[in-house]
């Protein structure tokens, strides 16, 4: 396993981490995504351990904190071992401050979250999503009180706008609080947004991609070609879960796997290994987060690391994946000579 460095810190993630959305399947929409039980998490954490990856993502919503449960009882015993990475934000209750980055929620999240994993520290902790009606001053100034406290060792974000990050990392800058090291963000060869602003702000401001989805939502892994039926299994035949993923056309999809194809075909390796190991080689990315079912899925996404395409396989991917640029960033990409993309 190759190990990276968390944006502009001192510390280190495996290239790929296990995602814990298939912990627990509490909730009819994480139902669609995976049912593992403790004995099945802790197989699955096994094999991972075995092969170097030692970071695991999780998040309170995730079956309303189920997952989180069954992630610690499945690390019991080994917690120096391994790696946390859980968020918080999102909705966890009924009452008016359940929700959001409030010093009230943050506190209030994290402290679940230590209990439901069984921990008295989490390695890396996100915002889920941005708090427009709480302060910037007081989320980051939350999150320094917790990391100063030992609850939390780095911060992170997902989900934000550009402007969002870097608002919170100049507040952080100029009273000297601790900033964000890390950008949850979706980000895949069918989804490539995450290049025009999000990615020269991680370059610029030393802040990691972690990212999430990184093979379209299940749309990349070698099952969904042209004139063919939809696996049974996919996600993508659930209404619920298909409609709250990232829109893909059908066209589009299928000119990135016809690639793909090609490219799987010239290095022996599968359509999703392909996939994430151009996620591998873009600027600013840290760790990507492979999900799995079951212990086949996750040894083939093990597959992703260990090798590297060649440049001419990263220009076809490249090319087949391109999409017209939306304003500003197609007017900046005609003045390169000056303001270069961190991909070219």
């Amino acid at each position: 396993m190759e190990y990276r460095q968390l944006g502009g810190s001192g510390f280190k993630v495996p290239a790929l981490t296990l995602g814990t959305g298939t912990f627990g399947g509490g909730t009819e929409f994480f139902k669609e995504w995976g049912t593992s039980d403790v004995a099945e998490a802790s197989r699955l954490i096994d094999i991972c351990l075995e092969n170097g990856l030692n970071m695991f993502d999780s998040a309170d919503i995730y079956s309303n904190g189920l997952a989180e449960e069954i992630l610690g009882q499945a690390i019991k015993g080994r917690r120096d071992q391994v790696l946390i990475s859980t968020k918080g934000t999102f909705r966890m209750g009924e009452g008016p401050n359940n929700v959001g980055s409030s010093r009230w929620h943050l506190i209030r999240s994290v402290e679940n979250s230590l209990k439901r994993l069984g921990t008295d520290y989490i390695d890396l902790y996100q915002l889920h999503g941005f708090d427009a009606m709480t302060p910037v001053e007081e989320v980051v100034g939350t999150l320094d009180d917790l990391v100063r406290a030992g609850k939390i060792r780095y911060i992170g974000v997902s989900n934000f706008s550009g402007w969002h990050l870097m608002k919170s990392l100049a507040h952080a800058d100029k009273f000297g609080l601790t900033k964000y090291v890390a950008n949850q963000t979706y980000y895949s060869l069918i989804g490539r947004e995450y290049e025009w602003e999000l990615m020269p702000l991680g370059v610029d401001q030393k802040v990691g991609a972690v990212v999430w989805s990184p093979l379209g939502w299940g749309r990349l892994t070698g099952k969904l070609r042209r004139n063919q039926p939809r696996p049974e299994t996919s996600r993508l035949n659930h209404k619920l879960s298909s409609s709250m993923g990232p829109q893909v056309e059908d066209e589009y999809l299928y000119k990135v796997v016809d690639a793909l194809d090609e490219v799987a075909a010239e290095t022996g390796k599968t359509v999703p290994q392909v996939a994430l190991n151009w996620l591998l080689q873009r600027p600013t990315v840290s760790t990507l987060i492979i999900g799995a079912r079951n212990e086949e899925q996750l040894r083939q996404n093990l597959g992703a690391v260990g090798w590297n395409l060649t440049t001419e396989q990263v220009a076809k991917l490249d090319a087949a994946s391109e999409k017209p640029k939306i304003y500003p960033y197609w007017h900046q990409a005609g003045f390169d000579e000056r303001n270069p993309f961190p991909t070219k």
